[in-house]
């Protein structure tokens, strides 16, 4: 994964907050200014870019699907039992995919389905 693929998944907003800060040089007191909004207000959306960020530079091992969560429980979008949930099913979901073809040719019940003729 290159340096920069990070920057590449965040969206619109975090891009902007992004450039804002950098142009306050790092300034959350000029952030909260900016933004009309108190100075924890501004350091709990900081820590959450920066955690959004780790996520994203170290997904090279993530799926799409997985990032995608993972980002939107950083944002507060999702609980952390909804993420979770999700996860699991996914793993589960990507385990039954990799799973030897004779696995996939039982029925419901456990019975063979590929010598039915």
């Amino acid at each position: 994964m290159s340096t920069s693929h990070w920057i590449e998944l965040l969206e619109e907003e975090d891009l902007a907050f992004l450039k804002r800060f950098v142009l306050a040089s790092g300034s959350l007191k000029e952030m909260a200014t900016l933004y009309g909004i108190s100075y924890p207000t501004v350091r709990l959306r900081l820590d959450r870019l920066i955690a959004k960020i780790k996520i994203f530079d170290h997904a090279h091992s993530m799926s799409d699907f997985e990032r995608t969560l993972r980002g939107l429980h950083v944002d507060g979008k999702i609980d952390l039992a909804t993420l979770k949930t999700l996860l699991s099913a996914h793993h589960k979901e990507r385990e039954n995919a990799h799973a030897p073809a004779e696995n996939n040719s039982l029925s419901a019940d456990g019975h063979r389905i590929d010598n039915i003729g």
